[in-house]
């Protein structure tokens, strides 16, 4: 996400080099690259224009202390008001009621349901006991797909296919969630192709029966300047408390995301990237201000490994490295865990230095797949002791994967210099690998 727009303002801050010093000149040069940058990243022309007159004015009278250059200093200033454009601090949810209720909005297509099967999986691996429901009595199949996201991630759903009436679902709903309870009642209510009367009259009468603790609008990254817009015309009826960016990969330029705070001044709560349940995140405004400026963000990526990998399989893992015992089964489940944290292009990003080597490189999800097949096609006993991968073993390996023999030899030669390089860290005392994800 947002590669085009991070390139766009690291060459207007190499505009900068050179230079000793900050001046009204190069600032002008600096701060009219950074301009054009947002606005082709569909940021709108005022709202761009007003944060580059906040960096000009800032940045001017700056003195560059030897130690830091011109380029560095501007990136700072711009990191600053970036955090500040895209809220500033991170807000959660209000979970203080029992149960407390998360209306969900937004147009069809959007996203909404997916986000509300992705919240209700959040919400129940920080201890919560949520329930869903299905007040999408319009869409065919709607309510199958959240039964079907429910099932997936293990949380109960509420649904009546017998009736037609939103709002008496959704009071149904809290009665059920009171008496089983449910302290978190997340309702995904029905959208439309467009804004139309009868939609925000619905939605309205479910906001004033149920009085939610949330209001949380969701809105497709995906649609620039229209989601702002669209955004605007929902909080002018349902004064909502947040707002849902969801497909925030792939082609999405981010200006909705860089927007949408100055125009509706609401905070983006949540991100939403991918299909996969686990695809969602907090948004944290100045993780995401680093992440825009090639700076990643490894502090959401060990919450991601932290969230994902077990603690104590953590501590086996290490002692079997230690110990020089690292097999492929053990391989194949730190995949399988990798796998589980989200995107794998997304997540290279959030290391530091990453981002920018791999912007032009193609990772997508099934990179693994290949390597999955060749492990998975292996014994019990090879993978357990991969020192017996003959010719004759690698030839078989290799028909049951539906690879080549090269392709295996490859693996298996990887596999030993990632053991040899386990061994010597181990020799050197360098032992914390899985150490990281017990902090």
């Amino acid at each position: 996400m947002f590669d085009s727009l991070s390139s766009r303002l690291d060459h207007a801050f190499k505009t900068l080099k050179g230079h000793s010093k900050l001046t009204e000149l190069n600032i002008a040069e600096s701060v009219k690259e950074i301009r054009r940058a947002l606005v082709d990243a569909d940021v709108s022309y005022k709202i761009a224009k007003d944060f580059t007159n906040k960096i000009k004015k800032e940045a001017i009278g700056q003195n560059v202390i030897t130690s830091v250059s011109p380029g560095q200093l501007m990136t700072k200033i711009v990191n600053d008001e970036l955090k500040e454009l895209l809220g500033g601090e991170t807000r959660p949810i209000d979970l203080s009621a029992n149960p407390s209720v998360i209306l969900i909005a937004g147009l069809q297509g959007s996203g909404k349901t997916t986000f509300s099967g992705k919240l209700s999986a959040h919400l129940k691996s920080k201890g919560k006991n949520p329930l869903l429901v299905a007040c999408d009595v319009y869409r065919p199949a709607a309510i199958n797909q959240i039964k079907v996201l429910g099932e997936q991630v293990g949380v109960n759903v509420f649904a009546n296919e017998e009736s037609k009436n939103p709002l008496e679902i959704a009071k149904e709903a809290v009665k059920f969630a009171k008496v089983h309870q449910h302290n978190v009642v997340i309702v995904d209510t029905a959208g439309r192709l467009s804004i139309d009367e009868a939609m925000m009259n619905e939605i309205g009468s479910l906001k004033n029966e149920l009085t939610p603790q949330e209001i949380l609008f969701v809105v497709d990254s995906m649609t620039g300047q229209d989601a702002v817009n669209t955004a605007k015309a929902f909080n002018d009826k349902l004064d909502f408390n947040g707002v849902v960016l969801t497909k925030l990969d792939g082609d999405t330029r981010g200006g909705a995301a860089i927007s949408i705070k100055s125009v509706v001044n609401k905070p983006i709560k949540f991100v939403s990237t991918g299909e996969k349940m686990e695809a969602l995140d907090v948004f944290h405004p100045d993780r995401m201000a680093n992440r825009i400026l090639g700076m990643g963000d490894i502090v959401s990526f060990v919450e991601k490994a932290q969230e994902n990998f077990d603690q104590a399989e953590a501590a086996a893992l290490q002692k079997k490295m230690r110990k020089n015992q690292f097999d492929f089964d053990d391989f194949l489940k730190q995949l399988n865990q990798i796998k589980k944290m989200g995107n794998i292009k997304d997540l290279m990003g959030m290391i530091p230095g990453v981002g920018k080597a791999i912007k032009n490189v193609d990772i997508n999800d099934d990179s693994f797949k290949g390597v999955e097949a060749i492990i998975q096609s292996m014994t019990n006993f090879e993978r357990q002791n991969p020192s017996v991968l003959d010719g004759s073993r690698k030839k078989r390996i290799a028909l049951g994967s539906g690879t080549s023999t090269a392709e295996v030899n490859k693996l298996v030669k990887q596999f030993d210099e990632m053991r040899k390089m386990m061994k010597a860290m181990n020799k050197k005392g360098l032992r914390g690998g899985a150490n990281l994800f017990k902090r």
